[in-house]
């Protein structure tokens, strides 16, 4: 299942959209259970997330997140990217 709104959080712990995550990747969401798979164009699995509906949404979990765009790159060269 594919929504066009709605937001995930990325292993730097920013927060990103589900409709343009960046780096080359697409997201896939069961909204039933949260759940958003970060994928390649291909399918290959790269990150797993919570689904939240809202930026606010994610403060009242308890969580401090930036927004950021999805030109902003995954990782760094650091982490190997």
């Amino acid at each position: 299942m594919s929504e066009s709104e709605g937001i995930f959080i990325d292993w730097d712990g920013n927060a990103r959209s589900v409709s343009d995550p960046g780096g080359g990747y697409v997201c896939d969401i069961d909204m039933v259970a949260k759940y958003v798979a970060v994928n390649t164009k291909t399918g290959a699995l790269v990150h797993e997330g919570t689904y939240y509906k809202t930026i606010e949404a994610i403060a009242k979990a308890g969580i401090k997140a930036s927004f950021v765009p999805g030109s902003h790159p995954w990782g760094s060269k650091k982490d190997g990217f």
